[in-house]
């Protein structure tokens, strides 16, 4: 196995344990607790901020990161049997033989698993200045006063809010019409609202045009519908997509060949199109979820091994954005089911009709259910709203399993719980959910 990590593949853990989830939703977790104290939710208590020590933050962060991929990774990797750890970057010679520095590994099945880094885009100017990605941004000891940060989908506006709410002054910039433009349009124009009530200054149709250095700031210049503007700032974080780490691997010698955006081509399988290598993870291309890269190996092994020919649909595979409110998903959108010409009928229930939201003071948000006319199964759901990471996996099962909302309707939930938006999704299709009353069937 040529395995992943941070970077250029060569960190034990790889992107999510060093420089992706872990460490920024630990961040994110500060900024959270941070922008509970300045909304002072509850009257009644009496809220101080105390003094922000940002480098003991960081410090904590790196203790957990270091922690987690002992315990996770290499005290896992010690306690396998069979299974020997070589630390290196690996090269093919060919499709049977993998070079590490002086040694020859031969073998009959290989599977790379080299992840993906962050991509910059070739701009004017960009080989001319010092710029962030998502992994130098995790490892500053010192907030910048003010941050440009370059796209609008789940990178971009993690790292645009955390920052905002630790005092950072954040303009993000972003492509599209709107952010994260793949999403149901009722969750972009909430998370929206949602961010700029935040202070941060969200410009959408924005294309980048060219980037320097002046006056102890960066510059950005983009063209904003039609209008060359110009942003700067004290730093730049690029959030615009990832690139496979494959330069190394030498992968022609092996007859492994890439994509159009070039990642691995593989087919559903995971094979790649040589004999006896298969690839996983984010080194295949979108989309790059740590577990779904994880369910990838499982199921490449299985298939080198086994021959059990399994494949993943990624239908049922959830994402979730770590701003707050959290932004999750499953399924097909409201347009995706109409390209697919089936007839569609949905339903947006805002979060303030749920009880439980009123309960912990924060009514933000909506459940948004995409269904099939005719048969009422459930296509897709769709919410915004405080952990909606953990809400989305009633609606996973829902399209895993092909339930129906009456199914849902059917199902008793707990009172007073927020996974109540779910079952009042559901209700919305037959009734005015705003006349109901508590636990109503």
């Amino acid at each position: 196995m040529i395995g992943g990590g941070a970077t250029s593949g060569a960190v034990l853990g790889g992107t999510c344990i060093n420089v992706g989830c872990v460490p920024s939703k630990r961040l994110i977790t500060v900024s959270t607790f941070m922008e509970e104290l300045r909304r002072r939710r509850y009257a009644g208590l009496d809220y101080t901020i105390g003094k922000l020590d940002y480098a003991k933050i960081i410090k904590e962060k790196n203790e957990i990161v270091d922690s987690l991929r002992d315990e996770k990774y290499k005290e896992v990797l010690d306690g396998m049997e069979n299974v020997t750890f070589i630390e290196g970057i690996g090269t093919f010679i060919d499709a049977d033989t993998v070079r590490l520095g002086s040694r020859e590994i031969k073998s009959k099945r290989i599977l790379i698993a080299t992840g993906a880094r962050s991509a910059v885009p070739e701009i004017k100017g960009i080989d001319g200045i010092d710029y962030l990605t998502n992994e130098e941004a995790l490892s500053m000891d010192k907030l910048p006063e003010s941050l440009i940060v370059v796209g609008g989908r789940a990178l971009g506006l993690e790292f645009a809010q955390l920052f905002a709410r630790l005092g950072v002054r954040v303009t993000l910039l972003q492509r599209s019409d709107r952010i994260i433009p793949n999403w149901e349009p009722e969750l972009s124009n909430h998370l929206t609202q949602y961010m700029r009530e935040g202070g941060i200054k969200i410009i959408t149709n924005a294309t980048l045009v060219g980037v320097r250095s002046g006056g102890g700031l960066k510059k950005i210049t983009a063209r904003v519908k039609e209008v060359e503007t110009a942003f700067d700032a004290e730093e730049i974080l690029f959030a615009t997509g990832r690139t496979a780490n494959v330069e190394r691997l030498n992968l022609n010698a092996a007859g492994v060949e890439l994509n159009e955006r070039n990642f691995i081509k593989v087919d559903k399988t995971l094979k790649t199109t040589a004999r006896s290598i298969y690839a996983a993870g984010d080194v295949t291309g979108e989309p790059m979820l740590e577990t779904l890269a994880a369910k990838e190996g499982n199921v490449a092994t299985s298939n080198i091994f086994e021959n059990a020919n399994k494949t993943i649909n990624l239908n049922e595979v959830p994402s979730a954005i770590f701003t707050y409110p959290e932004a999750a998903m499953v399924g097909m959108t409201e347009e995706q089911v109409i390209k697919n010409r089936i007839e569609c009928s949905c339903s947006p229930v805002e979060f303030r009709f749920v009880a439980k939201a009123a309960i912990i003071g924060d009514t933000r948000g909506l459940a948004k259910i995409v269904i099939d006319s005719k048969t009422k199964k459930i296509l897709g759901v769709h919410i915004i709203a405080p952990h909606a990471a953990e809400l989305i996996h009633e609606g996973v099962l829902a399209v895993k399993f092909g339930l129906t909302i009456d199914d849902i309707i059917d199902t008793v939930h707990v009172f007073p719980t927020l996974s109540e938006g779910m079952k009042l999704a559901a209700q919305a299709f037959y009734d005015d959910i705003s006349k109901l009353s508590c636990c109503t069937v």
